[in-house]
Protein backbone atom coordinates (compact mmCIF):
# COMPACT_ATOMS: atom_id res chain seq x y z
CA UNK A 1 0.00 0.00 0.00
CA UNK A 2 1.50 3.27 -1.13
CA UNK A 3 1.41 6.32 1.11
CA UNK A 4 1.81 9.75 -0.46
CA UNK A 5 3.92 12.19 1.56
CA UNK A 6 3.00 15.83 0.99
CA UNK A 7 5.39 17.34 3.54
CA UNK A 8 9.14 17.60 3.71
CA UNK A 9 10.83 14.73 5.53
CA UNK A 10 12.91 16.04 8.43
CA UNK A 11 13.90 12.70 9.97
CA UNK A 12 13.15 8.99 10.03
CA UNK A 13 13.39 5.98 12.28
CA UNK A 14 13.37 2.28 11.39
CA UNK A 15 10.71 0.32 13.29
CA UNK A 16 11.88 -3.20 14.09
CA UNK A 17 9.57 -6.14 14.81
CA UNK A 18 10.68 -6.30 18.42
CA UNK A 19 9.76 -2.64 18.87
CA UNK A 20 6.20 -3.37 17.75
CA UNK A 21 5.95 -6.29 20.19
CA UNK A 22 7.26 -4.15 23.08
CA UNK A 23 4.77 -1.36 22.33
CA UNK A 24 1.87 -3.84 22.26
CA UNK A 25 2.89 -5.30 25.63
CA UNK A 26 3.20 -1.82 27.13
CA UNK A 27 -0.30 -0.88 25.94
CA UNK A 28 -1.75 -4.08 27.40
CA UNK A 29 -0.03 -3.51 30.75
CA UNK A 30 -1.22 0.09 30.94
CA UNK A 31 -4.82 -0.97 30.25
CA UNK A 32 -4.66 -3.60 32.98
CA UNK A 33 -3.12 -1.15 35.45
CA UNK A 34 -5.70 1.49 34.62
CA UNK A 35 -8.59 -0.87 35.14
CA UNK A 36 -7.21 -2.16 38.44
CA UNK A 37 -6.24 1.24 39.89
CA UNK A 38 -8.86 2.78 42.21
CA UNK A 39 -10.50 5.98 41.09
CA UNK A 40 -9.05 9.07 42.73
CA UNK A 41 -11.24 11.90 43.97
CA UNK A 42 -11.21 14.92 41.68
CA UNK A 43 -9.99 17.78 43.87
CA UNK A 44 -10.95 21.22 42.58
CA UNK A 45 -8.23 23.82 43.00
CA UNK A 46 -8.64 27.58 42.73
CA UNK A 47 -8.01 28.85 39.18
CA UNK A 48 -9.34 31.44 36.74
CA UNK A 49 -11.83 29.02 35.17
CA UNK A 50 -13.78 28.54 38.42
CA UNK A 51 -17.16 30.17 37.90
CA UNK A 52 -18.66 32.42 40.52
CA UNK A 53 -21.55 30.74 42.37
CA UNK A 54 -24.81 32.57 42.90
CA UNK A 55 -24.13 32.83 46.64
CA UNK A 56 -20.82 33.40 48.45
CA UNK A 57 -20.00 33.49 52.14
CA UNK A 58 -17.85 36.26 53.56
CA UNK A 59 -17.09 38.78 56.28
CA UNK A 60 -17.20 42.56 56.56
CA UNK A 61 -14.65 44.56 58.56
CA UNK A 62 -14.89 48.21 59.62
CA UNK A 63 -11.81 50.43 59.37
CA UNK A 64 -11.94 53.76 61.18
CA UNK A 65 -8.85 55.78 60.38
CA UNK A 66 -7.97 59.36 61.39
CA UNK A 67 -6.89 59.88 57.78
CA UNK A 68 -10.49 59.60 56.58
CA UNK A 69 -13.60 61.41 57.75
CA UNK A 70 -15.76 58.35 57.14
CA UNK A 71 -15.10 54.70 57.92
CA UNK A 72 -14.15 52.10 55.34
CA UNK A 73 -16.07 48.82 55.15
CA UNK A 74 -14.07 45.94 53.70
CA UNK A 75 -16.06 42.91 52.55
CA UNK A 76 -14.22 39.72 51.58
CA UNK A 77 -16.28 36.95 49.98
CA UNK A 78 -15.09 33.32 49.88
CA UNK A 79 -15.83 30.42 47.58
CA UNK A 80 -16.16 26.94 49.08
CA UNK A 81 -14.22 24.36 47.05
CA UNK A 82 -14.95 20.60 47.24
CA UNK A 83 -17.97 21.17 49.47
CA UNK A 84 -19.06 18.15 51.46
CA UNK A 85 -15.76 16.29 51.11
CA UNK A 86 -12.65 15.98 53.24
CA UNK A 87 -10.96 18.38 50.79
CA UNK A 88 -13.43 21.19 51.53
CA UNK A 89 -11.69 24.54 51.70
CA UNK A 90 -12.65 28.21 51.77
CA UNK A 91 -10.70 30.49 49.47
CA UNK A 92 -11.07 34.28 49.05
CA UNK A 93 -12.80 35.05 45.77
CA UNK A 94 -13.47 38.79 45.74
CA UNK A 95 -13.12 41.91 47.85
CA UNK A 96 -15.16 45.11 48.04
CA UNK A 97 -14.39 48.36 49.87
CA UNK A 98 -17.20 50.84 50.47
CA UNK A 99 -17.24 54.26 52.10
CA UNK A 100 -19.06 57.57 52.06
CA UNK A 101 -15.76 59.23 51.29
CA UNK A 102 -15.50 59.51 47.50
CA UNK A 103 -12.15 61.34 47.43
CA UNK A 104 -10.20 58.07 47.16
CA UNK A 105 -12.73 56.27 44.94
CA UNK A 106 -10.37 55.63 42.02
CA UNK A 107 -7.57 53.85 43.84
CA UNK A 108 -10.01 51.94 46.04
CA UNK A 109 -11.79 50.51 42.98
CA UNK A 110 -8.45 49.71 41.33
CA UNK A 111 -7.18 47.97 44.48
CA UNK A 112 -10.31 45.84 44.87
CA UNK A 113 -10.24 44.73 41.22
CA UNK A 114 -6.57 43.79 41.34
CA UNK A 115 -6.93 41.90 44.63
CA UNK A 116 -10.00 40.04 43.35
CA UNK A 117 -8.09 39.03 40.20
CA UNK A 118 -5.22 37.69 42.32
CA UNK A 119 -7.66 35.72 44.47
CA UNK A 120 -9.22 34.06 41.42
CA UNK A 121 -5.82 33.27 39.96
CA UNK A 122 -5.30 30.68 42.69
CA UNK A 123 -2.15 29.54 44.42
CA UNK A 124 -0.75 31.03 47.61
CA UNK A 125 -2.31 34.47 48.13
CA UNK A 126 -0.82 35.05 51.58
CA UNK A 127 1.99 37.15 50.09
CA UNK A 128 -0.53 39.96 49.45
CA UNK A 129 -0.74 40.60 53.19
CA UNK A 130 2.95 41.47 53.53
CA UNK A 131 2.89 43.58 50.36
CA UNK A 132 -0.02 45.69 51.59
CA UNK A 133 1.31 46.03 55.13
CA UNK A 134 4.61 47.35 53.73
CA UNK A 135 2.93 50.41 52.12
CA UNK A 136 3.82 53.64 53.96
CA UNK A 137 1.95 56.94 53.76
CA UNK A 138 4.33 59.88 53.13
CA UNK A 139 2.13 61.99 55.45
CA UNK A 140 2.76 59.55 58.30
CA UNK A 141 0.88 56.67 59.84
CA UNK A 142 -1.38 56.43 62.87
CA UNK A 143 -2.10 54.27 65.90
CA UNK A 144 -5.27 52.19 65.88
CA UNK A 145 -7.14 50.94 68.91
CA UNK A 146 -4.83 48.88 71.12
CA UNK A 147 -1.72 50.92 70.33
CA UNK A 148 -0.88 49.06 67.10
CA UNK A 149 0.85 51.27 64.55
CA UNK A 150 -0.44 51.38 60.98
CA UNK A 151 1.88 53.05 58.45
CA UNK A 152 -1.00 53.73 56.02
CA UNK A 153 -4.63 52.98 55.28
CA UNK A 154 -3.49 50.39 52.72
CA UNK A 155 -1.49 48.67 55.46
CA UNK A 156 -4.63 48.43 57.61
CA UNK A 157 -6.49 46.89 54.67
CA UNK A 158 -3.67 44.34 54.56
CA UNK A 159 -4.11 43.76 58.29
CA UNK A 160 -7.82 43.15 57.77
CA UNK A 161 -7.05 40.69 54.96
CA UNK A 162 -4.57 38.92 57.23
CA UNK A 163 -7.22 38.54 59.93
CA UNK A 164 -9.68 37.12 57.40
CA UNK A 165 -7.15 34.59 56.06
CA UNK A 166 -6.49 33.50 59.64
CA UNK A 167 -10.23 33.08 60.22
CA UNK A 168 -10.62 30.73 57.24
CA UNK A 169 -7.44 28.80 57.98
CA UNK A 170 -5.13 29.93 55.14
CA UNK A 171 -2.73 31.64 57.58
CA UNK A 172 -1.83 30.20 60.95
CA UNK A 173 -0.61 32.56 63.64
CA UNK A 174 2.44 31.01 65.32
CA UNK A 175 1.51 30.12 68.86
CA UNK A 176 3.52 31.75 71.63
CA UNK A 177 5.38 29.09 73.57
CA UNK A 178 5.05 28.74 77.32
CA UNK A 179 8.56 30.04 77.95
CA UNK A 180 7.82 33.32 76.15
CA UNK A 181 4.56 33.73 78.06
CA UNK A 182 6.33 33.27 81.38
CA UNK A 183 9.04 35.73 80.32
CA UNK A 184 6.47 38.41 79.50
CA UNK A 185 4.72 37.91 82.84
CA UNK A 186 8.04 38.13 84.71
CA UNK A 187 9.10 41.26 82.80
CA UNK A 188 5.78 42.94 83.52
CA UNK A 189 5.97 42.14 87.23
CA UNK A 190 9.56 43.36 87.37
CA UNK A 191 8.62 46.61 85.66
CA UNK A 192 5.75 47.21 88.04
CA UNK A 193 8.03 46.45 90.98
CA UNK A 194 10.42 49.22 89.91
CA UNK A 195 7.77 51.81 90.70
CA UNK A 196 8.27 53.65 87.40
CA UNK A 197 4.79 53.01 86.15
CA UNK A 198 2.84 56.26 86.51
CA UNK A 199 -0.74 57.14 85.70
CA UNK A 200 -1.56 53.59 84.71
CA UNK A 201 -5.26 54.41 84.64
CA UNK A 202 -4.79 56.88 81.78
CA UNK A 203 -2.14 54.89 79.94
CA UNK A 204 -2.40 53.55 76.45
CA UNK A 205 -4.75 50.58 76.45
CA UNK A 206 -3.62 47.48 74.65
CA UNK A 207 -4.61 43.87 74.48
CA UNK A 208 -1.96 41.18 74.64
CA UNK A 209 -2.17 37.44 74.76
CA UNK A 210 -1.42 35.87 78.09
CA UNK A 211 -2.03 32.53 79.72
CA UNK A 212 -5.54 33.54 80.82
CA UNK A 213 -6.22 35.81 77.83
CA UNK A 214 -7.09 38.90 79.93
CA UNK A 215 -6.78 42.49 78.71
CA UNK A 216 -3.56 44.22 79.67
CA UNK A 217 -2.88 47.94 79.96
CA UNK A 218 0.52 49.11 78.85
CA UNK A 219 2.25 51.96 80.67
CA UNK A 220 1.86 55.52 79.52
CA UNK A 221 4.80 56.70 77.46
CA UNK A 222 5.55 53.24 76.05
CA UNK A 223 7.31 53.25 72.71
CA UNK A 224 6.41 51.26 69.63
CA UNK A 225 7.84 47.75 69.35
CA UNK A 226 9.62 47.01 66.07
CA UNK A 227 8.44 43.40 66.13
CA UNK A 228 4.71 43.55 66.95
CA UNK A 229 4.03 47.25 66.11
CA UNK A 230 2.46 47.80 69.55
CA UNK A 231 3.16 50.65 71.95
CA UNK A 232 4.41 48.38 74.71
CA UNK A 233 8.19 48.95 74.65
CA UNK A 234 9.55 50.10 78.02
CA UNK A 235 13.05 50.68 79.41
CA UNK A 236 14.11 48.05 81.95
CA UNK A 237 17.66 47.65 83.25
CA UNK A 238 18.95 49.97 80.50
CA UNK A 239 17.35 47.68 77.89
CA UNK A 240 14.16 48.26 75.93
CA UNK A 241 11.75 45.35 76.42
CA UNK A 242 8.30 44.78 74.90
CA UNK A 243 5.58 43.85 77.38
CA UNK A 244 3.38 42.52 74.57
CA UNK A 245 5.54 40.02 72.66
CA UNK A 246 8.67 39.76 74.85
CA UNK A 247 11.02 41.30 72.27
CA UNK A 248 14.21 42.79 73.72
CA UNK A 249 16.80 44.89 71.94
CA UNK A 250 19.46 43.39 74.15
CA UNK A 251 18.78 39.87 72.89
Amino acid sequence: MAIKINQKITGYNVVKPEDKAGAAQANTASKQTGSAAPKQAEVIQMHESVERPETLVGSTFKIKSPLFEHALYVTINDIVLNAGTKYEQRRPFEIFINSKNMDQFQWIVALTRILSAVFRKGGDVAFIVEELKAVFDPRGGYFKSGGVYMPSIVAEIGSVLEQHLKNIGLIHDPAMDEGTRKLIVEKRKAYEALGVRKNAEVGVAGVAESGAGEALTFPAGSMMCDKCNTRALVLMDNCQTCLNCGYSKCG
